[in-house]
C-alpha cells in the first residue's frame, strides 16, 4: 500500500495518490495531470479511480481531464449532479483498489454532495480518511458556501455537519489517519493547523469542532462565529467543476503566445486585458507597465489573483520573469483564470527599449518612514488582515485590507503624501499597483512591511495574542 499526499503550498491543498497492487487512486486532483500520469508510468500502474470528496470552490479539479486522458471514473458522493459522466456512489458504497477497499462516507454540510472517503488495508482495518472540507486538522468546513446551491441557511448546513461529524466520522478508531484537502491558508475554514496530517484521535482531543460535550447548538455558533465573506471566484470554480471545463494543453498553448512591446500594448488597448506583473515586488518597484497590476510568484499568488481579480472570464496579459510562463499561466487556471493571451517577450527591459512609458511606486526603508512620520500630517494606513491589524499595528494607522481594498478608495487622501505597509512587503505593493491603477498615485510604500517598522522607534500598540480576540 502506498499512500502520498501531494501537496501545493500556494492553495494550502492536499490531492492524494493510493496504489495497491498496480492499481492507483487519485482523490481531489490538481488541474494540471502531468504529475499524476507520470507517477503512473513509473510505478507501472494504472489509474482505475478518480475520488472528488466535492464541488471545490477554491480551486479548479484535474478530474475531468485526468478522467479523459485515462477512462478511469470520476466518483462523487450522494446529491451530486455534475454535467459530465460520473459514478454518483451511494453511502457506504465500497470501491476495490487491489487489496485495499475504499468506501464512501456521505458527510453533508460544507456542501451537500460532501463525501469522506475511508481506506480499509487488506485485512479489512480502517486505515485512513481522506476527509475533503468535511474534516481539517484543527477545523472544519465552513457551512456558507453551498447555502444557495441548497437552498438551506449557514446554521441548517452547520447542523448538517455536526451530524455527518459525530455519525460518521467520530465514531471511527483513534488511531485512524486524517488526510484533509486542505491545510492552514486555505480559506475553506477558519483556523486550521500548519500540520497535514494527523490522527483522528488527536483531532477529538485538539480540534474544537469534535468536542465530545459540544451540543449541536454550540457547534453552530462556533463554526459559523467570525466567517469572513468567501472570495468572489468561489460560485465560478464551483461551476468549473461541476460543469466541466477547457483542456489545460490548450489554455498553456494560448497564454503562452510571445507579444512584441508593440503588440502586447495593441492587445491590452484593444482586448481590455488586464496587464499583471508577477515578478519579484522590488522589481515592480523599480519600474513597470502603467496600470499593471502586481501579484507576484513568490506569495500566495492564486488566491490573491482570484480575490482581487474576481472576474475568471477576465483577459489576462503577463509581464513575468523568463523561464516562468508556464508555471504562471497553470497557477492561473487552478483557481479558473485560463484567460491569459499573452505574455511581454523580453519583459520591462524590452518595453522600456522599446521607449514605451513606464510608472514606478515611490518606496522608503523603515528607518526612513521613522523619520517621515514626525510628521504628524503622514496617514499609514495597514494593508493587513483585520486580525492581523488587531493584534498589533502602528498607532493611529488606518487598516485597509487588500481583500476589500476597492471598499475603502474613499480612505485615502486625495493629494497629500501617505504610507502604506503589510507584514513584509508583499501584500503592500499588490495594494500599491491597484491604487494606482485607480489613479491614486500620492502613495509611498515602506519595505519590509510592519517586521521592518517593528525595528525602529516608530510606535506600535501592545500586542495582543490573536488567539484571544
Amino acid at each position: 500500500m502506498i499512500i502520498e499526499q501531494i501537496y501545493t503550498g500556494c492553495l494550502a491543498q492536499g490531492a492524494y495518490y493510493i496504489e495497491s497492487k498496480g492499481e492507483v487512486a487519485i482523490i481531489d486532483p490538481l488541474r494540471e495531470i502531468a504529475p499524476y500520469i507520470k507517477k503512473v508510468k513509473e510505478a507501472n500502474a494504472s489509474i482505475k479511480y478518480i475520488f472528488e470528496t466535492h464541488f471545490h470552490a477554491d480551486f479548479v479539479s484535474g478530474h475531468v481531464t485526468l478522467s479523459k486522458e485515462t477512462g478511469a471514473p470520476i466518483i462523487y458522493g450522494p446529491t451530486a449532479s455534475p454535467s459530465f459522466d460520473a459514478v454518483i456512489a451511494e453511502d457506504g458504497q465500497e470501491f476495490k483498489l487491489g487489496e485495499l477497499t475504499i468506501i464512501a462516507l456521505h458527510t453533508p454540510g460544507h456542501t451537500m454532495e460532501s463525501t469522506t472517503f475511508l481506506l480499509k488495508d487488506k485485512n479489512g482495518n480502517d486505515h485512513a480518511i481522506f476527509s475533503g472540507d468535511t474534516l481539517f486538522l484543527g477545523d472544519v468546513g465552513r457551512p456558507d458556501l453551498a447555502q444557495k446551491a441548497a437552498h438551506l441557511t449557514q446554521e441548517q448546513l452547520a447542523e448538517t455537519l455536526y451530524d455527518s461529524l459525530r455519525n460518521k466520522i467520530m465514531p471511527l478508531s483513534d488511531d485512524v489517519i486524517v488526510y484533509p484537502a486542505h491545510g492552514a491558508g486555505s480559506a475553506c475554514g477558519k483556523n486550521m493547523m500548519k500540520e497535514t496530517v494527523d490522527t483522528l484521535g488527536n483531532q477529538k482531543k485538539m480540534n474544537y469542532a469534535l468536542r465530545a460535550s459540544m451540543t449541536k447548538e454550540e457547534f453552530v455558533k462556533e463554526v459559523t462565529d467570525g466567517l469572513l465573506p468567501p472570495p468572489k471566484y468561489f460560485p465560478l470554480n464551483v461551476q468549473m467543476n461541476k460543469e466541466g471545463y477547457e483542456d489545460i494543453s490548450i489554455v498553456l498553448d494560448r497564454g503562452t503566445t510571445a507579444l512584441s512591446p508593440k503588440d502586447f500594448e495593441i492587445a491590452a488597448n484593444d482586448t481590455g486585458a488586464i496587464v499583471l506583473d508577477v515578478r519579484n515586488q522590488s522589481e515592480f518597484v523599480k519600474g513597470h507597465v502603467p496600470r499593471s497590476i502586481f501579484i507576484g510568484l513568490n506569495g500566495d499568488f492564486a488566491p490573491w489573483v482570484g480575490a482581487l481579480i474576481a472576474d475568471i472570464k477576465q483577459t489576462i496579459l503577463l509581464v513575468i520573469p523568463e523561464g516562468k510562463e508556464e508555471e504562471a499561466i497553470t497557477r492561473l487556471s487552478r483557481v479558473g483564470f485560463d484567460g491569459t493571451i499573452g505574455y511581454l517577450k523580453g519583459g520591462i527591459d524590452a518595453w522600456k527599449s522599446a521607449g514605451k512609458d513606464f510608472d514606478t511606486i515611490s518606496s522608503i526603508s523603515a528607518a526612513e518612514a521613522e523619520k517621515g512620520l514626525k510628521d504628524d500630517s503622514i496617514s499609514v494606513f495597514d494593508v493587513r488582515k483585520v486580525s492581523e491589524f488587531q493584534s498589533e499595528h502602528v498607532k493611529n494607522a488606518i487598516n485597509t485590507p487588500l481583500s476589500d481594498l476597492n471598499s475603502h478608495l474613499s480612505q485615502f487622501p486625495a493629494k497629500s503624501t501617505f504610507y502604506i505597509h503589510c507584514a513584509g512587503g508583499y501584500r503592500s505593493v499588490i495594494a500599491a499597483s491597484i491604487l494606482k491603477s485607480r489613479g491614486i498615485h500620492n502613495l509611498v510604500d515602506v519595505a519590509g512591511g510592519f517586521a521592518a517598522i517593528k525595528t525602529t522607534n516608530v510606535d506600535v500598540t501592545n500586542y495582543v495574542c490573536p488567539s484571544t480576540l
